[in-house]
């Protein structure tokens, strides 16, 4: 287990539990944390960015959400100022390619992942903590 805390953000809350379940059940993460508000989720890092046992190792991140949506989140989450390297990852039902594309120019994010997360999924992305684009 390479990671202690995971941060879940989406609006949508069946699919955070059900994110929560299968991390929880293939051993991914000792703590997972979870958001409904984007907003809410950049408060908190902005809390604890000097201190890194606080801070989660990996997000998995929504793109469609209101007041917030991924990207604004994640145009905030580059002004932030971490004691750790946090991997990010697009958990999201958008199929567009320009979504994908978009996602390779943040160096932050390590993959696009289509829902639903599989077991499969969480084991790829597992592999890719850490890791530099």
């Amino acid at each position: 287990m390479k990671n202690k805390i995971t941060c879940i953000i989406d609006d949508d809350k069946l699919s955070i539990r059900l994110m929560s379940m299968l991390i929880s059940k293939n051993n991914f993460c000792k703590e997972i944390t979870s958001f409904f508000n984007p907003q809410l989720a950049l408060e908190s890092l902005k809390k604890n960015c000097d201190d890194a046992l606080n801070l989660p190792d990996v997000i998995f991140l929504d793109l469609n959400m209101p007041v917030l949506d991924g990207w604004q989140f994640l145009d905030e989450f580059i002004l932030l100022t971490l004691k750790k390297e946090i991997s990010i990852f697009i958990v999201t039902s958008s199929i567009d390619p320009s979504d994908i594309e978009m996602a390779k120019k943040y160096k932050m994010v390590k993959s696009y992942i289509m829902k639903p997360i599989t077991a499969k999924k969480l084991e790829a992305a597992s592999a890719l903590i850490g890791t530099t684009n």
